[in-house]
């Protein structure tokens, strides 16, 4: 039996889905925050200090951007 998220049209639904584009866009800017921040101390911060820095410090705002933006 085949799981229908494997291959083809799974795929293809959960990339088209609105959680999917949200997690993305999330992670990329987690991504960018985390490159931001590395540079400004000169090292690497690693991924899970830049999600914590950016849920406590950004992620409210930009998720009222992301909601004002689609209305």
């Amino acid at each position: 039996m085949s799981n229908s998220f494997e291959g083809g049209n799974g795929t293809d639904l959960v990339k088209r889905s609105s959680l999917y584009r949200e997690f993305t866009a999330e992670r990329e800017e987690i991504l960018k925050h985390k490159w931001i921040e590395s540079e400004k101390v000169g090292h690497d911060i690693g991924f899970e200090r830049a999600l914590t820095d950016w849920i406590v410090n950004h992620r409210a705002k930009w998720r009222r951007s992301r909601q004002h933006e689609k209305n």
